[in-house]
């Protein structure tokens, strides 16, 4: 039977409501059945049958949250034993799904833990101008099937350099330039509709596994995680959604804010990031730490990520606050790494902010949760104690 706890004294970082960050001074949080069942003020008599843990002095927020990542699918340190991001025998694999590569064993996940990330996107790598269906799932618990929050959020597209590397400049093949990428990737959906639509009319098809994962995205209810550094590669994505009335998240978006007001204006939003990494390749020469404020001024919607393997998942709070010492509001900040990427995940009416209801994933900092001096102090998941230092 799972605890039922109280977490009381601390000042409580909701992250409800449509902004700002929803305080609650030396509040309540009632976990009961692995769920939040209240969030009471100061003064609230805490019924007996819970255990009380006192957090006096400490900031309570959700369980961060990073929405593109590749936890369990690609580990730190291995070379191919541990590398399973990337099909690249193959430029069109929407059929795979990352969570039969995923191994939840990965340390990365417990490095998450202890820098509060409960919940993690998992995608395919960009090696593939199509790549695959990713997942949500929390970092604590050894089985997938238990930790996975929702399957499919999303069939991974790649524009720009990667594919052209790994085909036309390693293997000699298409797609060799960024036409043939976005041509393949026309290709291929054009199919799926063409598939689509013979099924919807009642004629018989032969079953295609590819063309079945890309039915949901034609049909406008599964979105296409495109990676796109580069503003020229973001305009080609959002003319090929237009083309086939995809519903579009534009992941990285390292140049997203020479392009804000047309990401704005047509509602896509931005997993953006890293921006913790060397301009190491010609997509990345743009980057500047200024940018989510950019981004914020002309009202794209986005989360931060950190696009990790290994211990960069660590980076997601220091991310946000070098976002904040270029000029992004705090409180920005803070909903671009909890509530925002629940929602671009599709699963903010289980996580991404404390309410009723959710998923008691809550955690506890002994300081500002910006502040690299802070230390996480407890971490619940579910519910359940997955990492404490109290």
């Amino acid at each position: 039977m799972s605890r039922w706890l109280a977490l009381k004294g601390g000042l409580v970082y909701t992250l409800s409501g449509t902004k700002g960050i929803g305080l609650v001074k030396n509040g309540v949080i009632l976990v009961r059945e692995g769920r939040i069942a209240g969030v009471e003020r100061e003064g609230y008599k805490i019924p007996g049958e819970y255990e009380v843990i006192d957090v006096s002095n400490k900031v309570v927020l959700p369980g961060l949250v990073d929405a593109h990542t590749h936890l369990g699918i690609v580990e730190e340190g291995l070379r191919w034993e541990g590398s399973d991001a990337n099909e690249m025998t193959d430029p069109v694999t929407p059929h795979l799904r990352v969570i039969d590569g995923m191994k939840m064993d990965d340390p990365a996940f417990r490095d998450a833990l202890e820098f509060g990330i409960t919940t993690v996107g998992v995608l395919p790598g960009s090696a593939n101008p199509i790549g695959g269906l990713g997942a949500a799932v929390k970092t604590y618990g050894e089985d997938v099937e238990k930790a996975l929050v929702r399957f499919p959020v999303g069939m991974k597209m790649a524009f720009g350099e990667n594919p052209v590397n790994v085909y036309g400049v390693e293997q000699k093949k298409s797609p060799m330039t960024r036409m043939a990428v976005a041509a393949l990737i026309r290709e291929w959906l054009s199919k799926a509709k063409e598939y689509s639509a013979k099924k919807a009319s009642g004629k018989e098809v032969d079953y295609d596994i590819k063309l079945e994962a890309l039915e949901p995205v034609v049909r406008g209810f599964l979105p296409v995680r495109a990676h796109a550094h580069r503003y020229a590669d973001i305009f080609t994505a959002v003319r090929i959604a237009r083309e086939f009335g995809l519903k579009l998240i534009i992941e990285h978006g390292t140049e997203a804010y020479r392009v804000a007001d047309l990401l704005a204006s047509e509602n896509i939003p931005v997993v953006h990031g890293p921006l913790t990494i060397p301009r190491h390749k010609p997509e990345l020469r743009n980057l500047t730490l200024k940018s989510p404020k950019m981004l914020a001024e002309a009202g794209v919607k986005f989360s931060l990520t950190t696009d990790a393997l290994g211990l960069m998942i660590t980076h997601l709070p220091i991310t946000a606050a070098l976002a904040v010492r270029e000029g992004l509001p705090y409180e920005t900040a803070l909903r671009a790494i909890t509530v925002i990427p629940a929602e671009i995940l599709g699963v903010s009416d289980r996580i991404g902010s404390i309410e009723p209801g959710k998923d008691a994933d809550i955690v506890v900092f002994d300081g500002d949760p910006l502040d690299l001096r802070s230390r996480v102090k407890l971490v619940l998941v579910n519910g359940e104690i997955a990492y404490s230092e109290l």
